[in-house]
């Protein structure tokens, strides 16, 4: 099992950045390898991704969501991936977003790759796109408020 914990501030308030993390199906204009994420129900999205030529499709349950707070989810089967991002009020305008991902490297390249720092160098620049994504925005392009 391996773990990345990355953390970015974003110039928006605290709603604005968690509200924008609720929409799922924007990831792909931010994230790395993501290439669709489907919402399903309330609880349940489903990803397809493709890193280095290798497409994988997946679902994910929310297990906590508390919002202006965290999210945390986990995969339903399969490869193990779960994770929790939180949110932080730094002021009215700033935010600091932090993320947490427990995972599976699959194989021996996953394995490779994971030792030299891919996935967190990943992770790291998702949440700079996502930072230049909704400070370029202003504003959030939806959100779901609910509790989980």
């Amino acid at each position: 099992m391996s773990q990345v914990e990355e953390s970015v501030e974003v110039d928006v308030p605290v709603r604005t950045a968690y509200n924008q993390w609720t929409q799922f199906e924007t990831f792909p204009e931010f994230m790395d390898g993501v290439e669709r994420i489907d919402q399903l129900s309330d609880t349940l999205t489903h990803w397809t991704t493709s890193v280095d030529g290798v497409q994988r499709q997946f679902d994910a349950k929310i297990t906590e969501q508390i919002p202006d707070e965290r999210v945390a989810w986990t995969t339903v089967e399969g490869e193990r991936l779960a994770g929790v991002v939180t949110f932080h009020r730094l002021s009215g305008t700033r935010t600091k977003i932090m993320l947490q991902m427990d995972f599976d490297p699959q194989g021996v390249a996953e394995t490779v790759g994971d030792k030299l720092g891919f996935v967190r160098r990943q992770v790291t620049g998702d949440l700079e796109r996502f930072k230049r994504f909704i400070e370029s925005r202003g504003t959030e392009t939806g959100a779901w408020r609910g509790d989980v």
